[in-house]
């Protein structure tokens, strides 16, 4: 599996796991000028701005260690954009990654809120 296919695949887990957890997904792949954020989704009103990583294999770490200090900043940079764009003023807001291995026999999957 390519990489592309494997992003795809982890980020369709993600929205299952999602919904699975009570959240509602509002958007996948949203971008604008200052970046891309993979999920955007509501869950008691809390509006969560959410990057996933997947890895075939931890040859490298975990997937969640790939988000740095500048992705932070561009997930960001995003939020502020989705939110001025829909004239959000009373939502919480939160920033989160879900990790997931996608391994022939085994799917684990981290969520990890506040980032």
């Amino acid at each position: 599996m390519d990489n592309q296919a494997l992003g795809r695949r982890g980020e369709d887990i993600a929205v299952n796991y999602l919904i699975s957890k009570g959240y509602k997904v509002l958007h996948r792949r949203y971008r604008t000028q200052e970046g891309e954020v993979d999920i955007i989704a509501e869950k008691g009103g809390v509006l969560s701005f959410i990057e996933v990583k997947t890895r075939s294999n931890l040859n490298y770490g975990d997937p969640y260690e790939a988000v740095d200090s500048r992705k932070l900043s561009r997930m960001r940079s995003v939020a502020l954009r989705y939110i001025q764009q829909n004239c959000i003023e009373t939502m919480d807001i939160s920033f989160e990654v879900i990790s997931i291995v996608l391994q022939p026999q085994r799917v684990k999957v981290e969520h990890i809120k506040e980032i």
